[in-house]
């Protein structure tokens, strides 16, 4: 069997599609698969071309140049970028397609409460408000202001204007890519395989440097590169998603959040003004480890604002009860590690993988908004007050050892820590990942097959 896949065929991607097909690939007809050697989604279906296929060229058999009429560059030049051709993925009496968009500032956090009065006791407020799910459906269409945010919408790979067929790993909302699974996902690779022993290059149960729930530290962790998107146009690197969040979780300043928590030994919520940087310093580990891309200002500019470290071992990751899983260029290779793990994995990302109808928010892992505002307050819920929040509330508060401060709710995060473990061991298995690519390959070639239509499902009446 002759397996075309184009110019990616040197690609980790389409070897390790080839490897998830070894099982059952002589029973597949001669088919080619469009691999997406990228880690962005390519391609983009104006709303018109959608609802008036006829508008464009329909067979792709000959592929994208012919499709497009002309040569297609991969990058983008001068002549748009991926935002510009998004937008054009929605209704036209949408925001995103009108010819103003919003220029709302999506960074502002901090707003007054006038509804407050002279009380010195604050609400809890939006920060204590968790997301139901994933930002994976967030409308963009109606939020414009908001792509800022996103580093994809700043990638400088070209996007696919035409009805052409591309197999890549995740996608955002708007593009029209055909998911399959990882190659981080189904391979063993030392940063992205939880259990994977490097010495004997065997996988393991569990890994060799994996806690005990109770030896965890109780903090959020997080270690990546300075990737998230491209510069198409230049100069929106800082409001790209892990920028972000580095940014607000090395901040030192004396701005405050409100955090609302049970106070120990007491059934009463009591909610409070804590500086970030205290906030920062009991809760967060957080730091880049590799600088990717351009930066306004350079270097310089960026070390003044975000935290740097040293490079850790995947392993490392296990010391922790919090795992934050952030978007990369872009979904993250390394969620199916962080469920393997005895730690609770807090997912933000816009992104939808092949496994994304399988898995339940809340069950398997924590969601987190794009915004990241709420994080604090979900520590808070599940691990109890830090000694600085207790503090906020009574300056003259003596040590309120740790154990006296944990939240009765931690036993509810080991079960997501466990639940998630469980979900990786029986859902998300290299043999599942074969099964799907199996069935997905069936229907790729009913769709190849000239007689297509006599291989249509029909439900027995």
């Amino acid at each position: 069997m002759q397996k075309g896949f184009k110019d990616s065929e040197t690609s980790a991607r389409a070897r390790g599609f080839r490897s998830m097909m070894g099982k059952f690939g002589e029973y597949l007809p001669d088919m080619d698969f469009p691999i997406n050697a990228k880690a962005e989604g390519r391609v983009l279906i104006p709303w018109e071309h959608q609802q008036y296929p006829n508008l464009t060229r329909r067979d792709s058999s000959g592929g994208v140049d012919e499709m497009l009429g002309g040569p297609f560059n991969p990058d983008w030049g001068s002549d748009g970028n991926v935002w510009e051709a998004w937008r054009r993925t929605c209704h036209p009496d949408t925001p995103s397609r009108r010819l103003f968009s919003s220029l709302r500032d999506p960074f502002v956090f901090h707003t007054k409460d006038y509804l407050r009065g002279n009380s010195s006791t604050p609400s809890a407020g939006e920060d204590f408000n968790f997301m139901e799910d994933t930002a994976a459906n967030f409308d963009f269409c109606t939020n414009p202001h908001e792509h800022y945010t996103q580093g994809h919408f700043f990638t400088d790979w070209r996007s696919i204007p035409v009805l052409y067929p591309v197999f890549s790993p995740a996608r955002a909302k708007g593009f029209m890519d055909v998911r399959i699974p990882s190659h981080y996902y189904y391979g063993s690779t030392k940063g992205y395989t939880y259990g994977w022993d490097f010495d004997k290059k065997v996988l393991t149960p569990v890994d060799k440097m994996e806690k005990s729930w109770d030896e965890k530290i109780n903090k959020v962790f997080w270690r990546g590169a300075t990737t998230g998107g491209g510069s198409h146009p230049p100069g929106f690197s800082p409001q790209y998603h892990r920028h972000r969040y580095l940014r607000m979780t090395s901040d030192q300043s004396n701005d405050t959040r409100v955090v609302t928590f049970k106070q120990p030994n007491s059934t009463e919520y009591q909610s409070v003004e804590v500086p970030i940087s205290r906030l920062n310093e009991d809760i967060m580990d957080a730091a880049f480890v590799k600088v990717s891309g351009l930066y306004p200002g350079g270097l310089k500019a960026l070390l003044a604002k975000h935290r740097f470290s040293e490079p850790v071992p995947l392993g490392k990751h296990w010391s922790y009860k919090y795992l934050v899983d952030l978007d990369g260029m872009s979904y993250s290779g390394r969620f199916m590690a962080f469920l393997a793990s005895d730690s609770v994995p807090i997912k933000a990302t816009v992104y939808t993988e092949f496994f994304s109808d399988w898995i339940q928010p809340w069950v398997h892992f924590i969601p987190l908004s794009p915004t990241y505002k709420e994080i604090y307050n979900i520590f808070t819920h599940f691990s109890g007050p830090t000694q600085g929040m207790l503090e906020a509330v009574n300056s003259t508060l003596v040590l309120v050892p740790p154990e006296e401060r944990k939240s009765p709710e931690d036993a509810n995060l080991k079960k997501i820590a466990m639940a998630g473990k469980e979900w990786k061991n029986t859902i998300g298995r290299t043999l599942d990942m074969e099964v799907y690519v199996y069935r997905l390959c069936l229907e790729w070639a009913r769709l190849w097959s000239d007689d297509r239509d006599s291989m249509n499902y029909v439900p027995q009446s």
